[in-house]
């Protein structure tokens, strides 16, 4: 294209050309649009169009200046880089080259206080910033991610019909919708990865329990490509399957066997908790997943308790059938609380921060794409879409269905600590599935004693108001 051809010419930009940077932009390109690319190493840019130029329309730019004057306006812009010191320098670069309208989309992982905050300050020039959580891995970059922009409504109504354009489809409809204001769609994300920390340790446990059991990978693969075709339908479930019928080439040993067993982590789970207590809502599955990945990681630790301590070591059941099966019950179970939680989060979340988040639009655009898309999100779609839902776990068909499955879950946790298999996200979901239906809770022993060692003072049962009860004294009650 002639320099006097570009001016303009470009529908959308994309600033950051690592593999998901290049294959959102090939995304748009094979859409239609023409997309202008920019990278601080000219190499990124370069090897895309040598690579993929012939798939659509591409701007190669080797200059802030040059990349921003071959945007139509307003310019839309999506910021693919590493989040933190990276991003604001990004932007840093591109504010002077921009006018107000404009439109600066972060993709990337980044916690949604620093959305709120980038999104504040760009306001101030006129300028539209938008947090949008980006679901689906490379390929889903590439094919069709799920997609949760926040930002200003205005920004979405510019921004909005490009994502849908790229998102997966669910039955015709674009799984990307606007989420709400400043950090909502970050937000979003965040908590989705969250409940997908929860989701693979579940998984991860659920293989644990069946292999400590007797059970080969090649045959608990093939469990999991049985359960892909039920109710835990879902990718992670599907992958699974992939990924222990896999044989390690150069060992002849199953792939899961070879791999280090200390799993890494980014932080967006560790946010999803971190932000949970702050927000006072109990995220103990969520939470237990990531102090697995902790744990995992803990070698210095682990050495010193393998030596130590002793347990059970496993071995054979003599029902394996009934195993399966119980195992079944206990990862559905604890998935449904895993996204109770997540979606507790999300609900309290958007009342402190006055986002107006919607439940069902957020599980309607999970439904494809994303990491965590299953069949599960479109009975929750249709759950939180008839009304105002207190909790997913109160849906009259997943009641019903997690009574139903308990004595199974009981019965997995049960067998898990007798043969010695930890199982803290089983256990955790089992834990706050009884907390939240019990009609009393010991929490009424643990106000007694806070108010006998620091006056913190209690409530009654049979009567309103705040009481204390003079325990070093008389033991008299007094009411304060």
């Amino acid at each position: 294209m002639l320099d006097s051809d570009r001016t303009g010419a470009a529908h959308v930009g994309v600033v950051g050309l690592a593999v998901m940077g290049s294959n959102l932009a090939r995304n748009f390109a094979g859409h239609g649009r023409t997309v202008a690319l920019y990278n601080r190493t000219q190499a990124r840019t370069d090897a895309l169009v040598a690579a993929h130029g012939g798939e659509g329309s591409f701007i190669a730019s080797t200059s802030v200046a040059e990349f921003t004057a071959s945007l139509e306006r307003p310019r839309r812009i999506l910021m693919m880089v590493k989040a933190g010191q990276p991003t604001d320098a990004t932007i840093d670069t591109l504010v002077p080259h921009l006018e107000p309208g404009d439109i600066v989309v972060d993709g990337g992982n980044a916690h949604f206080e620093d959305t709120r905050r980038r999104e504040a300050s760009l306001r101030e020039h006129g300028l539209h910033f938008v947090g949008a959580g980006i679901s689906g891995g490379e390929e889903g970059a590439l094919h069709g991610p799920s997609i949760m922009p926040g930002g200003s409504r205005e920004s979405y109504a510019a921004l909005g019909p490009l994502l849908e354009e790229i998102a997966a489809k669910y039955d015709g409809e674009p799984c990307c919708a606007w989420m709400g204001p400043d950090g909502a769609g970050h937000f979003v994300k965040m908590v989705h990865n969250g409940i997908e920390y929860a989701d693979m340790q579940f998984i991860a446990e659920a293989y644990d329990l069946l292999r400590t059991a007797g059970l080969e990978p090649a045959r608990i693969a093939e469990v999991f490509r049985e359960w892909n075709s039920g109710d835990l339908d879902s990718f992670l479930i599907e992958i699974t399957a992939e990924a222990l019928a896999q044989v390690d080439a150069a060992t002849g040993r199953p792939f899961v066997d070879v791999v280090a067993d200390a799993a890494e982590q980014k932080g967006t789970g560790r946010w999803t908790v971190q932000t949970a207590l702050e927000l006072g809502v109990p995220t103990n599955a969520i939470a237990e997943a990531v102090f697995a990945r902790s744990t995992s990681g803990h070698t210095r630790l682990r050495e010193a308790a393998r030596s130590a301590l002793t347990g059970p070591g496993g071995g054979p059941v003599d029902d394996p059938k009934q195993l399966i099966e119980d195992v079944r019950a206990a990862l559905w179970a604890s998935k449904v609380v895993a996204y109770a939680q997540g979606l507790d989060e999300l609900r309290a979340a958007s009342d402190a921060y006055g986002w107006g988040i919607d439940v069902a639009t957020v599980a309607r655009i999970w439904r494809a794409g994303c990491i965590i898309r299953a069949r599960l999100l479109e009975r929750i779609r249709q759950a939180y879409a008839g009304g105002d839902l207190p909790s997913l776990l109160a849906e009259p068909g997943v009641a019903r269905e997690l009574g139903q499955s308990q004595d199974g879950w009981r019965r997995a946790v049960t067998l898990a600590a007798n043969l010695g298999v930890p199982v803290p996200g089983f256990g955790s979901a089992l834990a706050y599935y009884d907390t939240v239906r019990r009609q009393r809770l010991p929490a009424a022993l643990v106000q007694g004693l806070r108010d006998f060692f620091g006056a913190h003072t209690y409530r009654r049962v049979d009567r309103d108001g705040v009481f204390h009860t003079l325990w070093s004294e008389d033991r008299s009650e007094q009411e304060v």
